[in-house]
C-alpha cells in the first residue's frame, strides 16, 4: 500500500511537470489510479505496478463496467492507466506495460446510456406536478436515482419496508434477497409528499396492494412497462435525446457515485451486485458508511 503512495506522488510530478496537464485532469487521473489500488484491496493482495498483469487490468475494467461506470469514463480510465505506465518505463520501475493490451472500449459496444446530472435536473423538472399523477412520477424517478434500484425493485417498493425517519429503505432483489440503501433528501421529500398527497386520498386500493408504494389510478402496484413509459414520456417532455429508460437511473447513479470518488465496494453493495471477487477477508460495509457515501457523492444531496 505505502509503494503505491510513492508511485502515485511520482506520477502526480509527472503530469503537472512533464505532460502540463492542467491540475483536475491530473487529479481525475490520480483517482482514477486510486480505483485501481481500491480493486486490488478487495482482490485482497496490492503489488507493484511493475507486476501488474494485462489480466488483471482487464478484470478490473470489466468489473468497472458491470457497476455502470460510463463508456466516456472507462474510456479516460484506459487512457489514465497507459499514461502511468509510460511514466514507469521512463522512470526504470517497470520493464513492462501491460495497457499495451489494453483497449479502450468500443463505442459500438452495447452499454446503456448514462445522463449527466444537469440531464437529470431537467427530467425531474419536467414532471408536472399539478398533474393527478405529477408528485408519484417525481417520487418515482427521484427514488430511481437516489438508490439505484432496478424497475422491478421499484415497482416492488412496500411501504414497510421504508424507514425514511433514518434514511433507508429495504429492498428486495434479484433472488428475493434483501439489502438496504440510503435514500437522500430530495428522495424522501417528494416521497412524503405523495404519501400525504395522492397516495393518501387514493380510495380504490386493491386488497392485496394496501402495503405498495407506488400504485396505478385502479388502486394496483404499478407494472414495470408503466414505469417505462413515465420515464419515456418524461425524457421526451425535458427534450432529452439519449435513449432512457428506468435502467438509465440506476447507471447513472453508479457513475455519478464512481466519478465523484465514492468507495467501489460501498456502491457495489448498493446496486446490490453479486460480488465477482471471492475473498472470505471481505465483509459487508456497515450501513452508517453506505448512507456517508451517498450524502458526500450523490450530487441530488448538494441540491440547494
Amino acid at each position: 500500500m505505502g509503494n503505491w503512495k510513492i508511485y502515485k506522488e511520482g506520477f502526480k510530478a509527472y503530469l503537472l511537470l512533464e505532460l502540463s496537464l492542467a491540475s483536475n485532469t491530473a487529479e481525475a487521473y490520480l483517482r482514477d489510479l486510486g480505483k485501481l489500488e481500491a480493486f486490488l484491496v478487495m482482490k485482497g493482495a496490492v503489488p507493484p505496478p511493475a507486476d501488474l498483469q494485462a489480466e488483471q487490468l482487464e478484470a478490473f475494467l470489466a468489473w468497472l463496467g458491470e457497476l455502470g461506470l460510463a463508456v466516456r469514463s472507462q474510456a479516460r480510465l484506459v487512457s489514465a492507466l497507459k499514461t502511468f505506465y509510460r511514466y514507469l518505463l521512463l522512470e526504470g520501475l517497470s520493464e513492462q506495460d501491460p495497457t499495451q493490451l489494453i483497449e479502450a472500449p468500443r463505442l459500438g459496444r452495447k452499454i446503456p446510456e448514462v445522463l449527466t446530472y444537469e440531464e437529470i435536473k431537467r427530467l425531474l423538472a419536467a414532471i408536472d406536478l399539478s398533474h393527478p399523477q405529477g408528485q408519484r412520477n417525481r417520487a418515482i424517478l427521484e427514488t430511481l436515482y437516489a438508490c439505484g434500484l432496478r424497475v422491478s425493485e421499484l415497482t416492488g417498493l412496500r411501504l414497510s419496508n421504508l424507514f425514511l425517519d433514518i434514511g433507508f429503505v429495504k429492498i428486495i432483489g434479484k433472488g428475493n434477497k434483501e439489502r438496504v440503501v440510503p435514500i437522500g433528501e430530495a428522495a424522501q421529500k417528494h416521497i412524503k409528499l405523495y404519501l400525504k398527497g395522492q397516495r393518501r386520498g387514493q380510495l380504490n386500493v386493491q386488497r392485496g396492494e394496501e402495503d405498495f408504494l407506488f400504485l396505478n389510478r385502479r388502486g394496483r402496484h404499478l407494472s414495470r412497462v408503466m414505469v417505462f413509459n413515465i420515464v419515456k414520456d418524461t425524457a421526451r417532455e425535458a427534450g432529452i435525446k439519449k435513449k432512457v429508460s428506468p435502467h438509465t437511473f440506476r447507471h447513472s447513479f453508479a457513475t455519478h457515485l464512481i466519478e465523484g470518488g465514492a468507495d467501489l465496494k460501498a456502491v457495489q453493495d448498493m446496486l446490490g451486485h453479486e460480488s465477482i471477487i471471492t475473498t472470505e477477508i471481505y465483509t459487508h460495509l456497515d450501513t452508517d458508511y453506505l448512507r456517508e457515501t451517498v450524502m458526500q457523492y450523490h450530487p441530488r444531496n448538494h441540491t440547494p
